[in-house]
């Protein structure tokens, strides 16, 4: 084996990996988030984990994928360390499909149909399908799709390249005696296939690469099956690389997928070769094709889990005992659902982040009811409340708005996009109404511990823009959480009977000050309420025209504004007209 056939091998072994990432990542980018939740949710039982752990990691090409994904969710307190156990086991027989994908190269035959089965047959189109895919399609579904297909095709080269690179070991004396090596101590072929595993990160990829060689060189079963094994172990450094910034319960789940390989590997290699030592199996001589490698690495998998699935509770307290804690914490940090790790999945990312704002808007709503209801009658452990949850929606808005910044710099899809852009400029606004909310009720402070009192006219207006401004902001709310149009629509003819409200009530209050029914003192503080409500209502016109805009593919506020100013659009204007009869001053 000459230089140049190793530079071939190297960069055969460069188009399999990069196509297998390419491939992995648009089948996730496919996904959207979708699998991700599903699997995040669904998890009442060991045997429906098993089943979403086998299915999620057959789409998504990964174990290791599957696994990282667990250990965010277990960090971010969204999953248990006990429901992951059987998702694991479900993930290592998943992540057999690509060994099985890969077996085609070993197709033999002559006939017109069998031809049409070998990749070098349809590699090629797919190639070309998913080209044109990639770059004539407009919509994101479509390019993921040509990328898979494009993804599939250059691993299939890759693979044809390291088969040819090293179809010369054949009869090479140095690589048959390292077989030879490996078949006669299987402890050093497990070894070299967890090593090899651990480098890649990525079992699929390991398994892929020893179905290459078997193509054109002699590997018999005793030297594949226990660098599969190998293999098996191998691909648990990826989780625990991911565990290493996470909390205790993320370390277990990593801890546990390493120690469900390690069991499975002793228990079955235990079994295999004590029995191959009484019976003596005699095809470990034989030579193994990539077809046959598939079929060990599954059957490896499936006898494990079937053998280990009974125990996960087991599992589950190893994990335990391994990695202690002091103290557990009481509850899981709301923020930990922005984990580091989910910006590999930007769809998932994108959807925590939609939640989190959502729970951030709704904070600042309770903070605007508290703080208006200390004008009834005021309490001082109200007044705190207000000012703790003003507290925390700054905490969101800092973290959610830097996580949002680090979604936007990956590769993420139109619709995500989208709605990274619409988070992105509502969560200054939601913001903002809680910083009024506090405003409003230092207000009521104010006229608590002066005594004032306002007019029975004055108490009857501010209670009219108050339920106004209620509205507006539980429909700004409802607008933004259930993703509601129509709802939005209906926020800026109130904005705008705010406005009005808001000049009658100060011209009202010019009024009774000219009479002398009221005083100037009570006039600032009735201009500082006025203007907290006015920049709310303003806010959530801000949140509903962003909303609407955004999902009419553009962001031009003013203009938006301006047309319906200036339209005499029915839907608006009878909107505008109800709200301007319900909350009616004289």
């Amino acid at each position: 084996m000459d230089i140049f056939s190793i530079l071939a091998l190297i960069g055969g072994l460069a188009l399999f990996l990069y196509g297998m990432d390419l491939m992995g990542d648009s089948l996730k980018k496919l996904a959207g988030g979708k699998l991700e939740s599903i699997l995040a949710r669904l998890t009442s039982n060991k045997f429906k984990g098993f089943l979403l752990g086998f299915i999620v990691t057959a789409i998504i090409q990964s174990s290791s994928a599957t696994t990282v994904m667990l250990v965010g969710f277990v960090n971010s307190g969204i999953m248990k360390l006990g429901q992951t156990i059987s998702i694991i086991m479900g993930a290592n027989i998943g992540t057999t499909v690509t060994s099985w994908l890969l077996s085609t190269a070993d197709i033999q035959g002559t006939a017109i149909f069998i031809k049409l089965l070998k990749p070098e047959s349809f590699t090629p189109i797919l190639a070309v399908i998913g080209l044109l895919m990639t770059m004539m399609a407009k919509n994101d579904k479509k390019k993921n799709t040509g990328n898979i297909l494009l993804g599939f095709a250059i691993l299939m080269f890759g693979m044809d390249a390291m088969s040819g690179a090293v179809s010369g070991l054949r009869d090479n004396e140095a690589f048959t005696n390292i077989l030879t090596m490996f078949s006669n101590n299987p402890v050093m072929g497990i070894l070299v296939g967890t090593i090899f595993t651990a480098v890649i990160q990525s079992s699929s990829a390991s398994v892929g690469v020893l179905q290459a060689l078997s193509l054109s060189c002699v590997i018999p079963y005793s030297t594949a099956i226990p660098v599969i094994l190998g293999q098996n172990i191998g691909t648990t450094i990826t989780p625990i690389i991911s565990s290493i910034s996470g909390n205790n319960e993320s370390k277990r789940v990593a801890f546990t997928c390493l120690y469900v390989k390690m069991v499975g590997v002793v228990v079955v290699a235990g079994g295999f070769y004590a029995l191959d030592a009484v019976i003596g199996f005699e095809f470990l001589s034989q030579q193994a094709g990539a077809f046959e490698i598939a079929i060990i690495h599954t059957l490896f998998n499936i006898i494990s889990t079937v053998i280990l699935l009974p125990f996960t509770k087991l599992f589950e307290k190893l994990a335990i005992k391994t990695i202690r804690s002091k103290k557990e914490e009481a509850e899981a940090d709301v923020f930990a659902t922005l984990d580091e790790r989910f910006l590999d999945i930007p769809g998932f990312a994108t959807e925590k982040c939609k939640d989190l704002v959502c729970d951030m808007a709704n904070i600042s709503r309770d903070a605007f009811a508290k703080a208006t209801s200390l004008m009834d009658g005021f309490d001082y452990d109200v007044f705190n409340e207000v000012k703790r949850l003003e507290g925390l929606v700054d905490k969101y808005e800092d973290k959610t708005s830097t996580y949002l910044v680090k979604i936007a710099e990956q590769e993420i899809s139109k619709k995500d996009s989208k709605t990274v852009t619409e988070l992105l400029h509502c969560i200054g606004d939601i913001e903002r109404i809680s910083d009024h909310a506090l405003n409003i009720a230092e207000v009521a402070l104010e006229i608590h511990e002066k005594k004032i009192t306002f007019s029975e006219e004055a108490k009857g207006d501010i209670a009219i823009i108050n339920n106004a401004v209620t509205e507006i902001l539980e429909l700004a709310v409802t607008a933004l959480v259930n993703d509601d149009i129509e709802v939005a629509k209906s926020v800026e003819p109130l904005e705008q009977v705010i406005d009005r409200l808001n000049r009658k009530i100060k011209n009202g209050h010019i009024s009774r000050l000219r009479q002398g029914d009221c005083t100037m003192e009570l006039g600032f503080i009735l201009s500082d309420l006025l203007t907290n409500y006015e920049r709310i209502s303003d806010h959530c016109s801000n949140i509903a025209v962003c909303f609407i805009e955004i999902t009419n593919d553009s962001f031009e506020t003013h203009q938006y504004l301006n047309r319906l100013k200036e339209s005499e659009e029915s839907e608006f204007n009878e909107m505008y007209e109800t709200y301007k009869q319900k909350y009616y001053i004289k």
